[in-house]
């Protein structure tokens, strides 16, 4: 059996805990038939609907589905048109299931002014209202060759002028920029929240901390470096956390490995001391959990991943739950 698979993940089933707590998503994917990924609606609402209450989600793009011609600033609006189309087709054809309240499009953000401005609104305008803001990722992996998902881009991106104007516009329009990186750059996204302070930034996946290639076998190590940078960036009132994101196999816990996969009870122990470093560090209100699928989905099913959500926040107070679990990802993607 392949990892990732239904009947890969189907060997693992577990009771709903607290199945009424209303849950929003804040960091999923989709790709069109044929993408890379084979991850459409129909996986979308089987997993949402797998028992957890979902009320909401937000799509994070993926390079899914760019326009396959005209100006290359405006081929990443035809991901945002897919995904509105899908976002259509979810609520005419699912009326039960949770919609797609927000996307998180792709851009160049170091375009000039008016190609920045001319693609912003054409996302505006192709997203139905969902437009929320923009991913234009910092993560650049210094061992690509060891990693399944290997960040590519600019080095010292986050220096670049032309780059921190970009995201400086963002935050005028009432836009949310996301960051994918991995462990070793927090500094960089530290740098670039204290110089563009007016601009809401999202921390995704805690930052990525490495566990495969010249980062395998020292855990405790990468822990102790990854907390420092989490703790710092928390210093800055313009960030937010999303919780989530760390079976990617990247991560290095090896669950894509096994036989089988692992338990909700399993991940908890692997990974819960990541979650309350984090919540502890920026609080409550500022932490979102997040899905992260289908690339998470290769460690473990979608019912399982939020039981150990919810199990990780067993310890928090009914309004601290209720801030992770919806209330922040409402409030910094304005759905």
């Amino acid at each position: 059996m392949l990892p990732g698979t239904n009947e890969w993940l189907g060997q693992v089933v577990e009771d709903i805990v607290d199945p009424g707590t209303p849950i929003v998503d804040p960091h999923h994917h989709l790709w069109p038939d044929g993408g890379r990924t084979a991850y459409g609606l129909d996986d979308l609402v089987a997993d949402t609907g797998s028992g957890h209450h979902i009320v909401a989600t937000v799509f994070v793009e993926c390079r899914a589905a760019a326009r396959p011609d005209g100006p290359d600033h405006l081929r990443p609006v035809g991901e945002t048109e897919f995904v509105a189309a899908s976002a259509d087709r979810l609520t005419a054809e699912h009326p039960g299931a949770p919609p797609i309240a927000g996307i998180v499009a792709n851009a160049d953000l170091t375009l000039p002014d008016d190609a920045l401005a001319e693609v912003l609104d054409a996302h505006a305008a192709a997203a139905g209202g969902r437009f929320v803001g923009i991913r234009d990722a910092l993560c650049r992996a210094l061992e690509p060759e060891a990693l399944t998902i290997a960040g590519r881009y600019a080095e010292d991106k986050y220096l670049d002028p032309a780059f921190r104007a970009g995201v400086a516009e963002l935050g005028r329009r009432g836009l949310t920029y996301d960051s994918w990186h991995y462990h070793h750059q927090n500094p960089e996204m530290l740098a670039l929240a204290r110089a563009v302070p007016g601009t809401t930034m999202v921390l995704d996946h805690f930052g990525t901390p490495l566990g495969v290639g010249m980062y395998a076998d020292r855990r405790d190590e990468i822990f102790r470096e990854w907390a420092v940078g989490v703790t710092e960036l928390a210093s800055c009132p313009n960030v937010v956390a999303k919780l989530g994101g760390l079976a990617m196999p990247d991560n290095g816990f090896g669950w894509h490995e096994r036989d089988r996969p692992p338990t909700s009870d399993e991940f908890v122990a692997a990974q819960a001391r990541y979650f309350h470093h984090t919540i502890e560090a920026f609080g409550p209100e500022r932490c979102m959990f997040e899905s992260n699928f289908p690339v998470d989905r290769f460690s473990l099913s979608y019912p399982v991943l939020w039981n150990g959500l919810k199990k990780i926040a067993a310890r928090y107070t009914a309004d601290e739950r209720a801030a992770m679990f919806e209330g922040t990802a409402r409030r910094i993607y304005g759905l």
